[in-house]
């Protein structure tokens, strides 16, 4: 999707309808500095209120995705390639996600293991030791929660018995068993508990 191509096109509809920036804000409960970093090409509007931005604007999500006015002759045509670009649009944001999670991980595996080398030849038993082990070891585990937190929001999760794809929880995918990104989840689908592997889109 162009950004840029989406703003000028939300622009012209706007002024189109005989609405100023300030009165499309309010009519969708928003600031007018959104509207105008939209039509700057710099943001896309949340999908929360497309609908009503394109209600106001008298344009389908189609057109609006699209950045034109869609004839209905290729409309079909339109159509499937916005949902094509879309999905490339979400697998490049997964794979973002997944290469922070796997950097924050042997990144902080890395400083973790040199804090408590470096701590247990340099120092001798005493507090001063104990507080560095406790304050290193916490530190790894949040960014191991932060790196999980990653790994569930980047894709889906492809069931192996009938290969649903599914988003599953924060709780289940930390207590499931796993190997790598794989992970041992009960399918919302079919029920059935198996190995779950990651996928980047639908």
């Amino acid at each position: 999707m162009n950004q840029v191509k989406i703003g000028k096109f939300i622009a012209e509809c706007r002024k189109k309808n005989n609405l100023t920036q300030m009165q499309l804000a309010e009519k969708l409960n928003i600031t007018d500095r959104a509207i105008s970093k939209w039509e700057n090409g710099k943001a896309m509007p949340d999908s929360s209120i497309m609908l009503d931005l394109c209600n106001e604007l008298k344009i389908s999500v189609n057109e609006l995705l699209s950045g034109e006015m869609i004839d209905m002759n290729n409309y079909n045509e339109i159509a499937e390639k916005t949902l094509l670009e879309m999905s490339k649009k979400e697998e490049r944001q997964n794979k973002r996600l997944m290469m922070s999670m796997w950097t924050i991980l042997i990144t902080n595996t890395i400083f973790y293991i040199g804090i408590l080398l470096l701590a247990l030849n340099t120092l001798k038993e005493g507090i001063m030791l104990g507080a560095i082990i406790c304050i290193s070891t916490i530190v790894f585990l949040i960014a191991g929660f932060i790196g999980l937190k990653f790994e569930v929001d980047a894709g889906y999760y492809e069931c192996k018995n009938c290969h649903h794809k599914f988003v599953p929880t924060y709780k289940e995918v930390m207590f499931a068993t796993h190997l790598a990104t794989k992970r041992h989840l009960k399918c919302p689908k079919c029920h059935k508990r198996s190995w779950a592997k990651k996928v980047m889109s639908k």
